[in-house]
């Protein structure tokens, strides 16, 4: 009776052993499947740096075109997501200065769009060079592998020819210097189309919004 209890005891052990190493692999296994998973899902970060054009001033936040082109990717089920840093009224003197902070999370892509707010003040155009050139400085020096994109701009005519000549060429000189792709002009085919633009005449509709997103797209796509 004693070696039969024994012989019993001695089996249940020998079953609660093995069930516990089968669990322990059970659990090995979905921890090393949960982090490869992770592993795989994990998306890169474009960031989007610019003023009340990218902040989508006047409508929806789904609607301005940051997140029209994340709404794309998500289409494509490309492993990127869409972070807007845009802060209507920005300068490139205020975005110089708000840039670090901004800096603290990964930058995989950087879409620099700013500018526009310079030229409206007619701020010298020497000095909105250099503020961009700045920012693409702390950016690179941050992240040096990350992949960075200007958005040109221009200024309406009243703010002078020779003042507007200047401007417009800053942001292709910007971006051949410091190897960056280039979106000619942000506002191609909506800037002075009154039914593409709100009641200003200088911010999109959504409508115009998925315009930029496009010529964004057409640049920013090669580069993911």
């Amino acid at each position: 009776m004693l070696k039969s209890k024994i012989y019993g005891l001695l089996f249940l052990i020998t079953v609660l052993t093995a069930c516990g190493s089968g669990d322990t692999k059970k659990l090995n296994g979905e921890s090393a499947d949960s982090l490869n998973t992770q592993t795989l899902t994990e998306k890169k970060n474009i960031l989007f740096f610019g003023n009340s054009l990218t902040a989508g001033l006047g409508v929806e936040p789904g609607e301005a075109f940051p997140a029209v082109i994340g709404n794309k990717i998500d289409s494509l089920n490309l492993p990127y997501r869409i972070t807007n840093a845009g802060l209507s009224g920005e300068t490139t003197a205020a975005g110089k200065a708000r840039i670090s902070w901004i800096l603290k999370q990964k930058v995989d892509v950087f879409v620099l769009e700013l500018g526009a707010n310079d030229g409206l003040r007619g701020i010298p155009v020497a000095e909105t060079r250099q503020n961009l050139q700045d920012i693409v400085d702390q950016v690179k020096a941050k992240y040096p592998e990350a992949k960075l994109i200007m958005t040109g701009m221009e200024v309406p005519p009243n703010m002078g020819n020779k003042y507007a000549s200047e401007f417009r060429v800053i942001f292709a000189e910007l971006a051949k210097k410091n190897n960056m792709a280039l979106v000619p002009f942000l506002l191609d085919k909506v800037g002075g189309i009154p039914e593409l633009n709100q009641n200003d005449g200088i911010h999109p509709t959504p409508e115009g919004h998925k315009i930029l997103a496009e010529n964004v797209w057409l640049v920013l796509k090669d580069l993911l």
